[in-house]
């Protein structure tokens, strides 16, 4: 692309921002927010707060932030419950957190997925 025709294209990007800029400036909306804004910074001065002080005290605990701090102290993903199986046939007990336990495994193939499921004991957290 040569210099002349990259210049144009900007040329008409400013133009139509600054169109889009002026219909924005004309909305009533807009001009609300700002004058809110602008008494909100002057009585945050006034005060000296901060914007986090602000939103600390309007919303101590918000629930997004307990969420998420929850969830990045675990490791990001919560911990699978313990289930704890009993062979009937033997009386051999396997506790595991996931379907990946050898002896788990070795009883579904040999007496199969549905009946190994029904000699489920109990969950725990």
């Amino acid at each position: 692309m040569s210099l002349l025709s990259e210049y144009m294209k900007k040329e008409q990007l400013l133009k139509q921002l600054s169109e889009e800029l002026q219909q924005l400036e004309q909305d009533q909306r807009l001009t609300s927010e700002l004058e809110f804004k602008e008494k909100l910074e002057t009585l945050m001065k006034e005060y000296d707060k901060t914007p986090a002080a602000v939103i600390e005290l309007l919303d101590p605990q918000p629930a997004s932030r307990t969420a998420s701090s929850s969830q990045a102290s675990t490791g990001g993903r919560r911990k699978r419950k313990l289930k704890i199986y009993k062979n009937p046939n033997t009386g051999e007990v396997v506790e595991t957190r996931g379907g990946n336990q050898k002896t788990l495994k070795a009883w579904k193939d040999q007496h199969g997925n549905e009946t190994v499921e029904s000699w489920l004991v109990r969950v725990e957290d």
